[in-house]
């Protein structure tokens, strides 16, 4: 019996030595990062970029793979459906947060089945776009026409964040806007550009060319102090004092059970690809600000943005699909 104990004891410390070598030696091949928002969207900016600062700084490729759709809800998919061993990751908005609420059969849980690594920068807020036809050059203007016209906004879906930022417009100034889906951030400038839409709330970075070439026209930013790259743009704020400021951040999470060792490791290594020069310029160029939380206080974060995604859908009368 003593030797039988002796044994397993034997066994125990073997695996545990492989389990540490191979944590302590992670990556050991190219890293998959799910991305579930489009080539040059705003998000797929950002994964790149990190994943750029994270193949040189450990020494194996991290691939950006763009699987699009549903709000995210399809990248999300299959990281649940990965091994929990740190080769498969993904990147994502803060247009997961309300995703629970939005789609009733969702195959996974948030909560328990996804396990939040770092977040890679807050975006203090949105900038609200007209095309240059609509007959506005202000917030006040353009809710006094909202109110006598039709107007149609668009998002890249039901309950996506930035639809959420609109439909929150609608309760705060009193408007009945009526919502247009797309399928990605992109799909809804064009339909702007080519005016079948009047107005949309967007992540700065993938209009910066459409608003310096004046295709666009900014109005108002929904942040907390003026968007860097157009300080010209009033706040949202300003005009309608009771708007819920809003804003967006950016996320890595790989599935749940995880190592905490390579969770750890990641958590490191992003935090300081963020503060790498050429990813530093991304992201303040883009409005976001570096945020430097451990892995345990970013898995806090983003479980209490869930319960507030949760209140604003609530609060904007969608009901789950």
């Amino acid at each position: 019996m003593a030797m039988f104990k002796i044994a397993l004891a034997t066994i125990a410390i073997a695996c545990a030595g492989t389990t540490a070598h191979a944590q302590s030696s992670y990556p050991e091949k190219p890293v998959r990062v799910l991305v579930g928002f489009g080539a040059g969207s705003g998000p797929d900016v950002l994964t790149r970029t990190v994943a750029m600062q994270l193949s040189d700084m450990l020494g194996q490729q991290f691939l950006v793979d763009n699987r699009t759709g549903a709000n995210g809800t399809i990248a999300t998919r299959l990281l649940t459906q990965s091994a929990p061993d740190g080769y498969t990751l993904m990147y994502s908005s803060s247009s997961i947060s309300p995703t629970p609420f939005v789609y009733k059969a969702l195959p996974y849980d948030l909560k328990t089945d996804l396990q939040p690594i770092a977040t890679v920068g807050i975006l203090d807020g949105f900038l609200m776009l007209v095309n240059p036809s609509l007959p506005v050059k202000t917030l006040p203007e353009f809710i006094a026409y909202a109110k006598k016209n039709r107007v149609l906004f668009g998002s890249p879906g039901v309950g996506n964040i930035l639809h959420l930022a609109a439909e929150q417009l609608n309760v705060t100034a009193g408007l009945k806007m009526e919502h247009v889906p797309y399928k990605g951030a992109a799909h809804v400038a064009q339909a702007l550009l080519a005016n079948d839409i009047h107005v949309m709330f967007v992540t700065p970075p993938s209009v910066v060319g459409f608003i310096k070439d004046g295709a666009l026209r900014p109005i108002a930013f929904t942040g907390t102090k003026p968007f860097p790259m157009f300080p010209q743009v009033p706040l949202l704020r300003d005009v309608l004092p009771d708007y819920p400021v809003q804003g967006s951040w950016g996320m890595f999470y790989a599935p749940a059970k995880t190592p905490d060792a390579i969770i750890a490791k990641l958590n490191t290594a992003i935090q300081a690809a963020i503060k790498k020069p050429a990813a530093a310029k991304v992201l303040t160029s883009s409005g976001y600000f570096p945020d430097g939380r451990d892995a345990a206080a970013t898995t806090a974060f983003f479980h209490e943005r869930i319960e507030a995604a949760g209140r604003a859908v609530k609060a904007a009368g969608i009901e789950p699909q």
